[in-house]
């Protein structure tokens, strides 16, 4: 159990407090409620890019880094396709400075020429080294738009293509700060070695007179259903043709989604899955498979990878994966059921051990509409049943709600 408080200050922030007198150590964490999904179709990666663009000083914080290293502190940052995330892990009795860079970037980011240059910089060379120069770097580029055909999660959070990083204006990336970097789009945790009421006092001096956003946020139009497979081939210069399925699955807050999670888990997580066991080990159509989800706020996709062996026609290894997704749905056994709740259970508990992953999950459950959610997990596991997993594998692993990409090797 997470012990915490919550509370909403007037400008809209939602302040979460986690004691923990254990440690002498605080995590400042704050989230903000933007990522790829809420980016303009022509003007993507802004919300990549701006992870870097908040490390290059504010008005009174020159040197973000220089400053909370002076402090012994760490500090990172992600972002994915619902959520840009920062931390600072630090000693308790240094939460002040944190909350006070944090809330001078968040008032005054020094948004100018030379800082957009070097970062879209940085951001593009990530661009070619990670997607576009290696091998498979691509996939998720061309994967998105074939499953999603409305909805802003059909590019990845790196954005469509460099060009549009490239293009990204002074002013476009001021109006980006100052519509998702508000108060009132954002949730910051603080946890340790902490009192809950010198917390609230802390933040409500340097965030209390930040101004929220007031012109509302877009609303993200849902994807609609797929009413037909999907199918397309690209050839590349790699060392094995690979095949990606993808299926329509529920969003984090759908009482559905962790069954299609334990889903996923049976079908291909680890050597002991059935795609790995059967078409890996046994069978030896494919070098490595797998199966996982992308776990997105909105509804999101359960995927089935594998890179097939060379002696293998990629068309026939298509068919047998289809073959064990119709066996597992007439065959499926309590002892797996079982393996993929420990499973899920065990990992649960231990991304709660560290005070950090403490701190995220409350403010990514917080973003979601439910705080106690990291409280409520490990009862919503254990309720899933075989039959659950049956229904969810009948009403997400069907033909129509696929689509799957050739991704083949240049001979």
């Amino acid at each position: 159990m997470i012990n915490y408080k919550e509370h909403l200050l007037p400008n809209g922030l939602t302040l979460i407090t986690h004691i923990d007198k254990s440690t002498p150590l605080a995590v400042v964490n704050i989230l903000y409620k933007v990522g790829s999904k809420n980016e303009h179709p022509d003007k993507t990666g802004f919300a990549h890019l701006f992870e870097h663009l908040m490390f290059g000083g504010s008005k009174n914080v020159p040197a973000y880094d220089k400053s909370l290293q002076k402090i012994g502190a760490e500090n990172n940052a992600f972002t994915n396709t619902d959520i840009t995330n920062y931390y600072i892990i630090l000693t308790s009795d240094n939460i002040e400075t944190a909350l006070w860079v944090e809330s001078d970037r968040m008032k005054h980011l020094n948004l100018d020429k030379k800082s957009l240059i070097t970062q879209k910089s940085v951001v593009i060379e990530e661009f070619k080294q990670r997607y576009l120069n290696v091998p498979y770097g691509d996939v998720w580029l061309k994967l998105r738009p074939l499953a999603y055909k409305i909805h802003p999660y059909q590019w990845p959070t790196i954005g469509k293509n460099p060009e549009h990083i490239e293009q990204a204006s002074l002013n476009d990336v001021q109006d980006f700060h100052e519509k998702y970097y508000a108060p009132n789009n954002s949730i910051i945790t603080i946890s340790g070695n902490i009192e809950h009421d010198q917390a609230l006092d802390l933040t409500e001096k340097w965030f209390g007179d930040i101004s929220s956003y007031q012109n509302g946020f877009d609303l993200i139009i849902p994807e609609p259903s797929q009413v037909e497979g999907r199918h397309f081939e690209v050839e590349s210069n790699v060392p094995l043709n690979s095949i990606y399925k993808t299926y329509h699955m529920p969003g984090r807050i759908d009482d559905k989604y962790v069954t299609a999670d334990l889903l996923s888990d049976v079908l291909g997580r680890g050597k002991s899955s059935r795609l790995y066991q059967n078409l890996v080990k046994k069978q030896q159509i494919f070098n490595s498979i797998s199966a996982y989800i992308t776990g997105s706020a909105d509804p999101g996709l359960l995927v089935i990878s594998g890179k097939v062996n060379n002696e293998v026609e990629i068309g026939e290894a298509e068919k047998l994966i289809d073959a064990e997704v119709e066996s597992l749905k007439k065959n499926l056994k309590e002892e797996e059921v079982r393996k993929v709740i420990n499973q899920s259970e065990s990992s649960t508990y231990f991304s709660k051990v560290e005070l950090l992953n403490r701190s995220i999950s409350l403010a990514v459950a917080s973003s979601l509409g439910n705080t106690n959610l990291v409280n409520e997990e490990i009862d919503i596991i254990n309720k899933v049943t075989k039959d659950d997993i049956i229904e969810s594998a009948n009403e997400i692993l069907t033909p129509n709600n696929c689509s799957t990409m050739y991704y083949k090797s240049k001979k």
